[in-house]
């Protein structure tokens, strides 16, 4: 929910670079830096701290409070930036912006549709999708929402949601394109099959000729082979009589 605050304790770090960064890494600690209204501070935060700050009720969109080395001030911040690590998926690196808690700040929310199993176009077969999954909203750093709903049960197929659609919660602004589709139910798509090409048509016909004389061969074999048991049968009463 907005208006969340989490308390986070961070460490001032003196020594910078990858190297460093990779040690701090292996200690279970993330490397970071805090942007205020004076010089970047260089910090690092244990990762299981960081973790829990970033994992409440108001997720990315939690107001920080941050205490280097334990002194006590603390900082109101957001988190500005954060980078992931592509094979593990730890967090390595954060950016923290010191912020003004009456001055509005820009941020990006997700937008979670609801109702969709409900929409008529939903229930006849069309496809709910979602074009446009976050947008930028300006707004009191303790009034950005976690997220904007969007009520989709009404939607037919063919219809489209945008931007203006969106109820805004009270202190919140929109910053995108009203006209910026957020939501569509589009008709089922229907296999095609393509038009053989002359290549696969020639072999189709020559496949069916070789089919059709392959039966008459073996209805051939099939209509001589009574004539020749008949003339075993007439040989051997033949020699049973002599």
């Amino acid at each position: 929910m907005a208006g969340e605050r989490t308390k986070l304790v961070v460490a001032n770090r003196d020594r910078l670079g990858s190297a460093e960064s990779r040690r701090l890494r292996r200690e279970g600690l993330v490397p970071g830096v805090l942007y205020g209204n004076g010089e970047p501070v260089a910090i690092s935060i244990a990762e299981r701290e960081l973790r829990r700050a970033l994992t409440g009720a108001s997720g990315l969109h939690s107001i920080l409070d941050v205490e280097i080395d334990g002194k006590g001030e603390t900082r109101a911040s957001i988190l500005k930036e954060y980078q992931v690590d592509p094979v593990r998926g730890g967090v390595t690196h954060v950016d923290l912006q010191e912020v003004r808690l009456d001055k509005p700040i820009q941020a990006s929310v997700s937008v979670q549709l609801h109702g969709g199993e409900d929409a008529p176009g939903v229930r006849e077969g069309g496809v709910l999708s979602q074009p446009l999954r976050e947008i930028r909203v300006e707004a009191l750093p303790l009034e950005v929402p976690e997220h904007i709903d969007l009520d989709v049960s009404g939607m037919e197929i063919g219809g489209t949601l945008r931007i203006s659609d969106l109820t805004a919660p009270e202190g919140v602004t929109l910053l995108d394109d009203p006209e910026s589709v957020v939501a569509t139910v589009t008709a089922p798509t229907k296999v095609v099959e393509p038009e053989p090409t002359e290549e696969e048509l020639a072999a189709m016909e020559a496949e069916a000729e070789e089919g059709a004389e392959g039966e008459e061969g073996a209805e051939g074999e099939g209509a001589e082979a009574p004539a020749e048991s008949e003339g075993d049968a007439s040989g051997d009463e033949s020699s049973d009589g002599g």
